[in-house]
């Protein structure tokens, strides 16, 4: 018992001396590598080449611009100047419309009768002609069409009759009742102005008879949906 004790102590230090000289032998390897390493020459390796350097542009005043536009404090350098567009006039007002008598068509076209205003007294009309601000372009048996200021009214005969007479009827509706003024008087009157193509217009209150010639026209009363139309025509 005694001698297997023996020669496993003695195994034990040739392992312990054996592991020793192992460590030994690296510690050394390891000092050697480290050696080798720092006592090494290390070539440098050569610089890159240096650019040149590039030329700054120089300063204008341009390039402050933006800085200049977004100051807070100093909106006078805003260089957009706001330009304020005046309003449009308002549309002119169209004027009243004449006043429409009547219509007849004696072969050579149609003619319509009519005052300019409700003061002024009627005379013929052909398509073509002013009737005060007015232009009349066509008569039909139903409406008639008017331009004014390149713009065309087209209004019925019965509609343009009515509105014109609008403005009477309030007026009287308006004004204080009195006593009824007497009938204007008949006067022996002879042709009024010339209207176009030889004619002449009759003097309102006329009491001429019908056919009476004076001064080469004709003294013509005719009937028409609207009433009678009075006219002197050149006795042929």
């Amino acid at each position: 018992m005694t001698r297997r004790l023996l020669l496993l102590n003695l195994l034990l230090v040739a392992l312990t001396a054996l592991s020793a000289w192992q460590l030994r032998k690296e510690w050394e390897a390891a000092r050697a590598r480290e050696a080798a390493t720092l006592g090494r020459a290390i070539q440098p390796l050569p610089a890159p080449p240096a650019a040149a350097p590039q030329a700054s542009a120089p300063l204008t005043p341009s390039s402050y611009l933006e800085i200049a536009q977004k100051l807070l404090f100093s909106k006078d350098r805003n260089p957009v100047v706001v330009v304020e567009t005046p309003a449009p006039p308002p549309p002119k007002p169209m004027p009243p419309l004449p006043v429409f008598h009547g219509a007849m068509n004696l072969g050579e076209g149609p003619i319509a009768i009519i005052s300019e205003t409700p003061k002024n007294p009627h005379r013929e009309f052909r398509p073509g002609e002013q009737v005060g601000p007015f232009k009349l372009v066509a008569v039909t048996s139903r409406e008639i069409l008017l331009e004014w200021e390149g713009k065309q009214v087209i209004k019925g005969i019965e509609l343009l009759a009515v509105s014109s007479e609008e403005p009477q009827q309030t007026m009287q509706r308006t004004e204080a009742p009195g006593p009824a003024a007497p009938p204007p008087p008949k006067i022996e009157a002879g042709p009024g102005g010339e209207i176009g193509r030889g004619m002449r217009a009759c003097v309102p209150n006329d009491s001429t008879a019908p056919g009476t010639v004076v001064d080469g026209v004709r003294k013509v009363v005719s009937n028409s949906p609207f009433g009678q139309v009075c006219r002197w025509v050149p006795v042929q």
